[in-house]
């Protein structure tokens, strides 16, 4: 497991490209090992400099609205995993020799010797939920996890932390997969592959081979969608240790190394002697909650990389049935007409928002409500290169409109002026009408709810009502 461990950084200089989520944390990190850290940043907003005052303090340098020059003397870049590859930044770096990692890098390379192994997730969708279920598999055989990465735990802290873990359980998008280079996971599954980030990227194969890195030198398994055949060719390109399975997951009857499902039965027919002829069962499709299509191939393939650590076949059916999706929480509330719709009426804050809005490749988002004195020019910056249009309503949506109207100009934005409790009916049919197939609708409204409803809960189940209207369901 050697991962070429920069053992001392005293003095190093280290350049931290981003305040973000993960900058900020990556700053504080490398400052307390001794490196001499210096914090880019291409906004200047009231919260940046409330972060830059924050690391200054501690003796940390940093630059905003200047994210695009190399400071003197830098030997490595930390970015956030949201920057570009073809920031001018990066270029510097590549001219002068420099190397770049991401947070995920970091969090890898700063792991002690004895480090719990990665069971580690990605796709375009479903990757919360199927870490989660994970963990919750993993926690029901007794094993000391977390749910790490995108959601809950920061990988740092998950790291450097005094929490001491069996096994991780990790979230990870293709943009931390592109600078995590030398991250190797004990298995590891690719969910699906959407057309997604392609102007991050620059191109489907592009952001096919970032998701595929998350094979990379896999010890025990490589999890792949047997429905979505883009997912089974990266494991083929993958190089990977000796003895490594390949191991798909079906919504129809597995084949030998694969998981699957018959008659109302997740079965696995992988993780079991003579697989040609046996097959384990695991849990009842009754058992995954809710056992919607996608939410019983998430299930699936949190199944795959349990059995891959060896977890018994009775740990998956208590961790599936102990599961319990986030109420409001990026909840999945219906595909309607190719068109997804999310509920993360919890998204009360711009922090909660920014991890929403950064889990979807095309978004129509619905925002706004009462701001509580957030600034909302990061937020929209951030997750501009996303968004297909944008529903506002509530009490303080011009603030968020003036956010667009200087970091997203061209993305369209109906303004809904109303703080009835009808106006989400309309924000919804509004959203249908900019969504197209393949979208996700996205109640992240980054404000609280008080303005209009009662809680986040009642707001959530508005949204939830609306699109229930909107017709016909299909799984």
């Amino acid at each position: 497991m050697g991962s070429g461990q920069v053992t001392n950084w005293q003095g190093k200089h280290v350049t931290v490209a981003g305040l973000g989520v993960s900058g900020v944390p990556a700053a504080k990190v490398l400052h307390g090992l001794g490196a001499r850290v210096t914090v880019v940043n291409d906004g200047d907003d009231e919260r940046a400099r409330a972060q830059a005052a924050e690391l200054e303090a501690l003796g940390v340098t940093v630059r905003l609205g200047d994210g695009d020059t190399l400071p003197e003397g830098t030997e490595l870049i930390v970015t956030a995993p949201g920057w570009k590859p073809d920031k001018p930044l990066f270029a510097a770096a590549h001219t002068a020799g420099v190397p770049v990692w991401g947070d995920v890098e970091l969090a890898w390379r700063l792991r002690g010797p004895d480090a719990p192994p990665w069971l580690a997730v990605t796709g375009t969708n479903g990757k919360t939920t199927t870490v989660q279920m994970l963990a919750s598999i993993l926690k029901a055989a007794g094993l000391r996890t977390a749910a790490v990465g995108n959601i809950g735990v920061s990988l740092l802290d998950a790291v450097l932390g005094e929490e001491q873990y069996d096994v991780l359980a990790v979230e990870l998008s293709s943009y931390q997969l592109h600078w995590a280079p030398s991250l190797r996971a004990h298995s590891a599954a690719v969910l699906n592959l959407a057309p997604d980030h392609l102007d991050w990227h620059g191109s489907m194969e592009a952001y096919a081979a970032d998701k595929g890195r998350i094979y990379e030198g896999n010890r025990v398994a490589c999890v792949y969608n047997v429905a979505d055949k883009a997912t089974e060719d990266l494991v083929r390109e993958a190089d990977v240790e000796e003895g490594c399975r390949a191991i798909g997951f079906t919504l129809g009857t597995p084949a030998p190394s694969q998981l699957g499902v018959v008659e109302g039965l997740l079965v696995d027919r992988a993780f079991v002697e003579n697989r040609q002829k046996n097959a384990q069962e695991l849990a009842e499709v009754s058992d995954v909650n809710p056992p919607a299509p996608h939410n019983i191939a998430n299930a699936l393939a949190a199944a795959a990389l349990a059995r891959a650590f060896g977890v018994p076949a009775r740990a998956v059916r208590d961790g599936l049935r102990a599961f319990r999706p986030d109420a409001h929480r990026i909840a999945h509330v219906a595909d309607v007409g190719g068109v997804t719709y999310i509920d993360d009426s919890k998204a009360t804050n711009t922090h909660a928002a920014e991890a929403s809005l950064a889990a979807y490749e095309s978004i129509v988002w619905i925002a706004g409500g009462l701001a509580k004195g957030a600034t909302f020019d990061e937020l929209v910056a951030g997750a501009a290169k996303r968004l297909r249009g944008v529903v506002l309503l509530g009490a303080d949506r011009a603030l968020i409109r003036e956010a667009l109207s200087r970091h997203a100009p061209e993305v369209p934005v109906v303004d809904l002026d109303r703080t009835d409790t009808g106006a989400m009916r309309a924000a919804v049919q509004e959203a249908r009408r900019l969504a197209q197939a393949g979208d996700t609708v996205l109640l992240a409204p980054a404000c609280a709810s008080m303005d209009m409803f009662a809680n986040y809960n009642k707001r959530g189940e508005a949204f939830a009502d609306a699109v229930r209207e909107l017709g016909s369901v299909d799984g």
